[in-house]
């Protein structure tokens, strides 16, 4: 009944304040990168022998917004040849929601070659506010820190009074009914679907906000041996605010509720979430010089106790502080680095970082960047320390056009203990990392 109303409510919004309407108006808007990477010793062993790794990785993005009448959108965004260079082994398709990264696929498959028509979403304005209908933006809020941009489909629904702005979504993470999954057709009780109520304040100066997310997932209900429902909620507020020559910006998420809540299963315990995570950077501009340092951390479980889960959702796949350390891109084109193939999402971390930059001219500018991570918790059977390790990075970037930038840089880690497993005498090695990147916005 809940999905049947739902459903019958998008339609009602969509057939009440649409209007015959015909194509006005187009106008694009894309960008495309294309890096070169020279990784030494991408697996961190004593002997790099074997481990290095030098490729190309490029993508393609047109993102066409078309204007229909005066308040009526229809967005769409397609990437292309997201891929690495020569590199054939390469899946099409995906299961949707099993990645931050709708384009990138499930674990270990490469990113598609052809178009892949990832958004495609109707905006439309109301005497109440503006709504979205499609598969549009999702997994961002607030700062860069905990955000994993991808794309969903949802109902949003966006207000304003003064200078408070009012949101609030509908996504939709699984649906059950129809899927091929064996065991989940017709099964109405199984889906995956989270609301979102989020407001945002603006003041001279910054801004502030606090979204609340109730994530509702049933897709483990079917499991053979310990079918269990999930029921999350989480709470995130965030602050920019500059002063002066000084720019702050904080976010933080608690999130509680059931992780796991068994299903009549004799001698099974419901797991309860309680975790936190906290990001906080501070950037002082010089005339052309600037620094900065930022914080982050992620709560992590130790697995200690069997009824609680304190693993926070982490930095999240946009926030990438470090070339090698938890690199995003690392993880998605090479597998990652050591044990980071497994920590993309830089969960169970606290991570420091200081930067410094010079403007050498209005088109150069030179970067330097010290980050010290480590595992907020460990598990002793699997890791002895939870000391990730030391990165000195060093970039320089061009502005060769308006539009199109050069980026060249190297790091070098200096590998923590955690990458050593169980036991302190197993051997690590040392890593450093070059890279060239052009990237083009339209």
């Amino acid at each position: 009944m809940k999905k049947f109303l739902v459903v019958l409510l998008s339609l009602g919004l969509i057939v009440a304040f649409g209007a015959t309407a015909s194509a006005a108006d187009v106008k694009f808007g894309g960008s495309y990168y294309l890096a070169g990477v020279y990784d030494d010793n991408a697996m961190l062993k004593a002997s790099n022998v074997g481990y290095s790794r030098a490729y190309f990785f490029q993508r393609v993005r047109l993102e066409p917004v078309f204007k229909i009448a005066e308040g009526l959108t229809f967005t769409a965004r397609m990437d292309a040849l997201e891929k690495q260079w020569g590199n054939t082994n390469w899946k099409t398709g995906f299961a949707e929601g099993t990645s931050s990264r709708s384009s990138v696929g499930n674990a270990a498959s490469k990113a598609q070659e052809n178009f892949e028509f990832e958004r495609g979403y109707v905006t439309f304005g109301t005497a109440i506010g503006q709504f979205d209908v499609g598969y549009q933006a999702a997994g961002t809020w607030g700062t860069v820190f905990g955000d994993n941009g991808t794309t969903k489909p949802r109902i949003k629904f966006t207000t304003k009074a003064g200078p408070l702005t009012l949101v609030g979504v509908y996504q939709k993470e699984f649906e059950a009914d129809t899927s091929s999954t064996a065991g989940y057709a017709g099964k109405a009780d199984a889906d995956n679907d989270t609301y979102i109520l989020a407001g945002v304040y603006g003041f001279k100066g910054g801004n502030a906000g606090l979204v609340y997310s109730y994530i509702v997932n049933n897709s483990n209900r079917l499991v053979a041996v310990t079918p269990f429902r999930t029921r999350l909620h989480a709470l995130s507020p965030y602050v920019k605010a500059t002063f002066g020559p000084v720019y702050v910006e904080a976010e933080m998420a608690y999130l509680s509720g059931t992780a796991k809540e068994f299903d009549n299963v004799a001698g099974r315990t419901d797991v309860k979430n309680d975790a936190i995570q906290a990001y906080l950077m501070l950037k002082t501009n010089l005339g052309p010089a600037y620094f900065g340092a930022q914080v982050g951390w992620a709560s992590g479980d130790d697995g200690s106790k069997a009824d609680k889960d304190t693993t926070a959702g982490g930095g999240g796949a946009d926030w990438n502080p470090a070339l090698i350390l938890m690199n995003d891109d690392l993880a998605t084109w090479a597998g990652g680095v050591g044990n980071n193939v497994a920590n993309s999402g830089k969960t169970n971390i606290q991570l420091y970082n200081v930067f410094g930059g010079y403007n050498v001219t209005p088109k150069l500018n030179l970067e330097m960047a010290l980050t010290v991570a480590e595992k907020d918790k460990v598990v002793a059977a699997a890791n002895f320390s939870k000391k990730m390790g030391m990165e000195f990075d060093v970039t320089a970037s061009y502005k060769l056009y308006d539009n199109l930038t050069y980026m060249v840089g190297a790091g070098y880690l200096w590998t923590g203990d955690y990458f050593k497993g169980a036991a302190s005498t197993n051997p690590i090695g040392n890593d450093y990392i070059l890279m060239n990147k052009l990237s083009l916005s339209f």
